[in-house]
């Protein structure tokens, strides 16, 4: 049995609090105490699972995998709205392997998806 577990969830961003507050309002949770330009995290306090954290790097780097979120909702169209409403950007839809998602980008760029949780 391994000892591994998932702790984070980090995203490279360009103003820290302002990214965790975009995905605080998608998750309907607060931005933990602290937060700042420089770090950021949602989650943490209140011992959510995984603690989404957000760290200002001067410039992403080039070859860096980016973050890609999974976020499951029985009501895709609904939260794909919401989400737009927040601020993202809407980039592309898809249905395939039995699934319907939608990839939207958050105020800085970043690819998420929001699309139906399999039973």
């Amino acid at each position: 049995m391994t000892e591994l577990a998932l702790g984070n969830v980090t995203t490279d961003c360009a103003h820290a609090a302002g990214l965790a507050g975009f995905y605080a309002a998608l998750l309907d949770r607060p931005v933990d105490a602290g937060a700042s330009e420089f770090f950021a995290t949602v989650g943490r306090e209140s011992g959510a699972h995984p603690v989404l954290m957000f760290i200002k790097v001067p410039e992403r780097t080039p070859g860096k995998n980016s973050v890609h979120l999974d976020l499951h909702a029985p009501d895709v169209a609904a939260e794909v709205a919401r989400a737009i409403s927040l601020g993202a950007k809407h980039v592309a839809d898809f249905a395939e392997y039995g699934m319907i998602w939608t990839t939207l980008a958050d105020p800085e760029g970043n690819l998420f998806d929001i699309g139906l949780k399999l039973p």
